[in-house]
């Protein structure tokens, strides 16, 4: 008997198959840690493979619960010991049919399910976002997070979620998606587009839209005012929002309301009060006492680090920091200079190294950065490989020797930069947004406009972002948009 779960985007299950389960988040794969057989063997992400040690069937205990048994050991994921902790591990144990045993497989969009343990009521999540080969898997809150979310892929026979089709003409919109709109950050979150950019004043608004399109015509709204703050009062710039651990924690630029305000830049981070991304916020924390800029979040094996731009001093000039974290809005180590501006590319009209954006994929972690001079038509993006095991260390991270995105004469873009990455709403596509000029002579203000196109992937697992797209031009919208 193959079942279907009741929604607007019903997936099946087949008892009788075996199914990969994937990670909408990281791509990778559930498994049991060494394909041990042993009792208590954690449920680790992993690189997809035939391994059986990856593949689980269904097996139904009633009421339209589930026991998730392994192929290779034959028994079942187990919340261990009972727990109704949040973090509580996933093992495998022998099939006793418990309640700790037991998962609602709950259809989510677009051909996702989240399962949910009987005994907690909790979701099966990946510990602290971790895109990392062997992160942990555990029970949290249900959220709606992307980490938290699964498609099902059959191994050898049976049937795969899939997501639907409309039966009708693609969805298209034309960049751009904001028309003054510098250091863009948007972010797809159950079912709407979040969008935030610089407004260069007291305010940090958003606005959203169920489609891309959408957000060219949409209000932005107020999420927080930083009037009277004494260290950040005024002239916000690029501020980017994440979800860890439950909450939004929204990272942005501010200074004194002074004639000369850009020496007095700082980083500051915001918290969400629920899973809103446009809150309430309440401030948490100012993130450095000195002149930093475009804050970002890198997350390499559960650990949290926080990047951003900084002055080096000497030839090294406007680089790259990176400084490691013990929760989102507390540094707990010294800030380390991972690149500076040395390559030709990296210096026209100024030696730059700005706006770190990390980027994953298949186990594999890069930081997309900005270089040259914003205030110049050739601001442009490239490209460092983390191919070591520390982070911290910038031996371990590999810089392109080409730019990777860059001004296009003939399609009228010039100094396109300060990106962040998206996924599509059925998670099978990854978009780029960005902002640009319309012309050599734009400088570095509030007429940036805000784009977004879709991204590719080179034979050598790296990012392909093609060529920036000519303003008005008509693009097929991100796939699952409805």
């Amino acid at each position: 008997m193959v079942v279907t779960l009741s929604s607007a985007y019903a997936v099946t299950i087949d008892p009788n198959a075996w199914y990969q389960i994937v990670s909408r988040h990281s791509g990778l794969a559930l498994g049991i840690a060494g394909s041990s057989t042993a009792d208590q063997a954690g449920l680790v992400q992993t690189a997809r493979g035939d391994q059986t040690s990856k593949q689980f069937q269904f097996v139904a205990s009633g009421n339209g619960y589930y026991r998730l048994k392994a192929r290779h050991s034959g028994k079942v994921l187990d919340v261990w010991e009972w727990s109704t902790a949040d973090g509580a591990n996933i093992v495998q144990w022998p099939d006793l049919n418990g309640a700790n045993q037991q998962w609602s497989v709950v259809d989510t969009t677009s051909g996702y399910v989240k399962m949910v343990n009987r005994n907690s009521g909790k979701a099966l999540d990946v510990w602290e976002w971790s895109t990392s080969d062997g992160a942990r898997i555990s029970q949290y809150t249900d959220v709606g997070g992307t980490n938290q979310q699964w498609q099902l892929v059959a191994a050898g026979g049976g049937t795969p979620t899939t997501a639907p089709t409309t039966g009708g003409p693609a969805r298209t919109f034309t960049n751009p998606v904001k028309r003054n709109g510098p250091d863009p950050w948007l972010t797809y979150h159950n079912g709407y587009y979040y969008l935030a950019t610089t407004t260069w004043n007291s305010t940090i608004t958003m606005r959203r839209s169920t489609t891309l399109g959408g957000l060219a015509t949409a209000s932005d709204q107020v999420v927080f005012n930083l009037a009277g703050r004494a260290n950040g009062c005024c002239n916000m710039w690029a501020p980017e929002f994440h979800l860890l651990n439950g909450r939004w924690y929204l990272y942005y630029v501010a200074g004194q309301n002074v004639a000369d305000y850009n020496p007095t830049q700082r980083l500051h981070v915001l918290e969400s009060a629920g899973t809103d991304p446009m809150g309430p916020y309440t401030f948490k924390a100012d993130l450095g006492g000195d002149w930093q800029l475009d804050a970002s979040v890198l997350q390499v094996s559960g650990r949290l680090y926080l990047m951003g731009t900084y002055n080096a001093g000497g030839s090294f000039g406007q680089s790259l920091f990176i400084t490691p974290m013990s929760n989102p809005y507390t540094l707990s180590g010294s800030r380390v200079r991972l690149t500076s501006p040395t390559l030709s590319w990296e210096r026209q009209t100024g030696a730059v190294a700005e706006g770190p954006e990390p980027l994953y994929r298949n186990g594999r972690t890069f930081i997309v950065y900005s270089a040259s001079a914003c205030w110049g038509p050739d601001y442009k993006l490239g490209l460092l490989t983390f191919t070591g095991s520390d982070p911290l260390n910038p031996a371990h991270w590999t810089k392109s020797p080409n730019p990777v995105f860059q001004r296009n004469d003939a399609n009228g873009v010039f100094a396109p930069g300060h990106n962040g990455f998206f996924k599509s709403p059925d998670g099978t596509e990854d978009w780029i947004v960005y902002h640009a000029n319309d012309s050599a002579g734009g400088g570095c203000d509030m007429n940036r406009s805000t784009r977004a196109q879709k991204f590719t992937w080179n034979a050598d697992g790296t990012p392909n972002f093609g060529t920036p797209v000519r303003l008005g031009v008509t693009l097929t919208a991100p796939s699952g948009e409805r």
